[in-house]
């Protein structure tokens, strides 16, 4: 599942600032991965798919593994710009 803006969360009581990635977890999920603004498609699809590349290969955590993606595409000519890669990061203690 992917949405935008996962990382943000309304000012409340303070658990919701946590945003989608904390709920994802306090649901049962050992990380999520969220992001803090809105990100372009074909930039997130190109982190994802690096992401789950990297995962395959079974010798990394999924917080390596999301670091691996992101210096792909900062490697990479057409997603190299921080707005493509930056915005995401890891909740939880999937490692």
């Amino acid at each position: 599942m992917s949405a935008c803006q996962t990382g943000v969360g309304k000012l409340g009581s303070g658990v919701e600032i946590l945003g989608f990635g904390y709920q994802v977890q306090k649901a049962g999920a050992k990380q999520a991965i969220a992001s803090l603004w809105s990100v372009n498609d074909e930039g997130t699809q190109a982190l994802m798919e690096s992401f789950y590349d990297e995962l395959k290969k079974g010798d990394v955590s999924s917080t390596e593994a999301l670091h691996r993606a992101q210096v792909a595409l900062i490697k990479s000519k057409k997603y190299n710009h921080p707005n493509y890669w930056s915005a995401f990061f890891a909740i939880g203690n999937g490692l």
